[in-house]
């Protein structure tokens, strides 16, 4: 079953990069008493997530935080040292970076991709969300993972 407005976010543990090393940030603590913009890619430093996903997101961080979004997050089923070293080449500091490692987060949100043969197993569909304290109030997901319009910042700061 696919996430949809009104769903809670499942309970994941992610893995993210913190000043002393690898560490974990669950769904609960991602989300507990925030508005949080959640956006998923197929692959970090793959051509539209790298390109034209992740900027519009980079160049909105502040944008959006005004209206009331407290957290900016991407997740990829990548591995903690690959999204951190994106995320430093992408200057990228306003965005919080989620390695779902094994597709734990999105296999139960409904979100996987593939596995594709361009990257060899399990990956995530391109979408974007709004969650308000754990609960969606939107979500979009792009027919092709090749597109990243309907889950652009420009359309997250349409639905706020």
């Amino acid at each position: 079953m696919t996430l949809k407005v009104g769903d809670k976010l499942p309970d994941a543990t992610f893995k993210t990069m913190t000043s002393d090393g690898p560490g974990e940030l669950s769904t609960a603590d991602l989300t507990s008493g925030k508005t949080v913009v959640l956006f998923g890619v197929p692959g970090a430093f793959t051509p539209t997530c790298h390109m034209n996903h992740l900027p519009g997101f980079v160049e909105h961080a502040e944008t959006l935080k005004s209206k009331g979004v407290d957290e900016i997050a991407v997740v990829s089923v990548n591995d903690v040292f690959v999204m951190d070293a994106w995320q430093k080449a992408s200057n990228a500091n306003a965005i919080t970076f989620l390695a779902d490692t094994g597709a734990d987060f999105v296999e139960a949100a409904g979100l996987g991709l593939g596995p594709a043969p361009i990257f060899g197993h399990l990956r995530s569909q391109r979408f974007a969300l709004i969650a308000k304290d754990g609960e969606v109030s939107f979500i979009a997901v792009e027919d092709s993972p090749g597109d990243a319009t309907k889950t652009g910042a420009a359309a997250i700061l349409e639905a706020l």
